[in-house]
């Protein structure tokens, strides 16, 4: 787009990266399958592949199916730019083991995602890196944790799936000042509801896979920013491998185009389900910011455009089989290990985010075992009390 910001999110999930006309007089991205890209002149050829001109040399590296999908991402997220892997994960991976090194420390908190953690928990401090993961909802003691010195603060808000919600402003700005790289795992927001980087974050990554596809048809991870970090991020993603297939980028793009409406939707209808649980006599507690008995709902007034279509309920009996009768008789709703569709997806932390973690790590982590994550679809909402009521009585 000529001015990134002249247009509001529902026409920027629509036109970025695609104003102009494509290969043919296309109106719509095409599809290009095509592994390498040739060249007569080898002078050409050369400043391709040296960066000192726009062009395509090879798949792995760029697409130009994947280069719509990253720009409508940057414009979405006000970013300098961005760059995309196959999954979340692909993504969330390559971007801290781009950042840091041996010998460095990474602040986090206690309720990211399962794989997320399972990084932090394993896989990064086999490479010596220094992890420290704090009660997500003392700021304080991530404030003090960062001031001891810190290379990457990693947050998640609203977090998988305990809906938590992080002071992004005060925490990026204390990462700041001790010189760390925010990074802020978006997916659960959305850019429609919430901007990281307009709050002082230097990353913002996303499952793409979830609310951007929005049809729970294809894969795929994006991270956004500043260009000297994404330019860092994508040279390791280059290497490694973890490319953005590109018919998963058109389905994406594809999806993208009526992610403000769906998002609306989804809003409205987990705004009403909250409230709704949250009288029902089998529900122990209700987990979503749009409530004003949340810990963070005023700052998720203050950072938040949306309180989003994420939720969790706490089954009465606090069992993981009183979530499971719960879970086998909701009749609309998929039970699966995914989020973010325009149908209504239900599951335990047990099988979805947190199924590579114990009974007793989940236990740590504040995660009761009758919690039930419920990714809330643009079904009526009638429909989907009384799917609800009958399942729970």
């Amino acid at each position: 787009m000529s001015n990134d910001q002249q247009y509001k999110p529902a026409t920027q999930a629509v036109w970025a990266g695609e104003q102009r006309l494509f290969e043919g007089n296309a109106t719509q991205v095409p599809v290009v399958h095509s592994v390498s890209f040739g060249y007569d002149d080898m002078e050409e050829w050369m400043d391709v592949a040296l960066g000192n001109k726009p062009g395509h040399i090879y798949s792995r590296n760029t697409n130009p199916t994947v280069d719509v999908f990253e720009e409508k991402v940057r414009v979405l997220e006000h970013a300098e730019a961005a760059t995309s892997a196959s999954t979340g994960m692909g993504i969330i991976s390559s971007t801290l083991f781009t950042l840091l090194a041996p010998g460095d420390r990474v602040v986090s908190v206690k309720d990211t995602y399962g794989g997320t953690n399972r990084l932090f928990t394993e896989f990064l401090p086999r490479q010596n890196v220094n992890v420290t993961l704090c009660d997500t909802m003392d700021e304080d003691e991530v404030e003090a944790e960062v001031a001891k010195g810190c290379n990457v603060l990693y947050l998640e808000t609203p977090t998988n799936p305990t809906i938590k919600i992080v002071d992004l402003e005060r925490l990026a700005r204390v990462g700041k000042a001790a010189g760390a790289v925010v990074i802020v795992d978006n997916t659960f927001a959305t850019p429609i509801n919430q901007n990281p980087l307009l709050l002082g974050a230097d990353l913002v990554v996303h499952s793409a896979t979830k609310f951007m596809g929005g049809h729970a048809d294809a894969l795929g991870g994006v991270v956004a920013g500043k260009e000297e970090l994404i330019k860092r991020i994508y040279g390791y993603r280059e290497i490694v491998g973890g490319t953005l297939h590109p018919m998963s980028a058109y389905l994406l793009l594809r999806g993208m185009k009526t992610m403000h409406l769906r998002i609306q939707r989804q809003n409205e209808n987990a705004q009403a389900l909250a409230e709704f649980l949250s009288g029902h006599p089998n529900v122990e507690r209700v987990l979503y910011p749009g409530l004003p008995d949340h810990p963070g709902h005023d700052i998720a007034r203050k950072q938040m455009r949306g309180f989003g279509g994420m939720l969790s309920f706490i089954v009465k009996g606090n069992t993981f089989e009183d979530a499971a009768r719960c879970l086998t008789r909701l009749k609309l709703a998929r039970r699966a290990a995914n989020l973010g569709s325009v149908e209504t997806i239900a599951g335990p932390p047990a099988t979805t985010s947190h199924v590579e973690c114990t009974a007793e790590e989940r236990a740590a982590m504040g995660i009761p075992e009758s919690l039930i994550r419920y990714s809330v679809g643009i079904e009526d909402v009638e429909d989907l009390k009384a799917d609800l009521d009958q399942a729970l009585r």
